[in-house]
């Protein structure tokens, strides 16, 4: 591979994760304020 290949493929890597850490705070964000943020209610208990 030549280095402007495995640059574009670096590049896009790092714009992805960014993306996918700001959806993650956005996401948080809004449970918090709707108080929505107790995670143990989604587990179904052992019967």
């Amino acid at each position: 591979m030549s280095e402007k290949t495995k640059s574009g493929v670096g590049l896009w890597v790092v714009i992805g994760v960014v993306v996918l850490i700001i959806l993650l705070m956005l996401w948080l964000t809004i449970a918090d304020i709707f108080g929505d943020t107790d995670v143990a209610a989604f587990i179904a208990p052992v019967i």
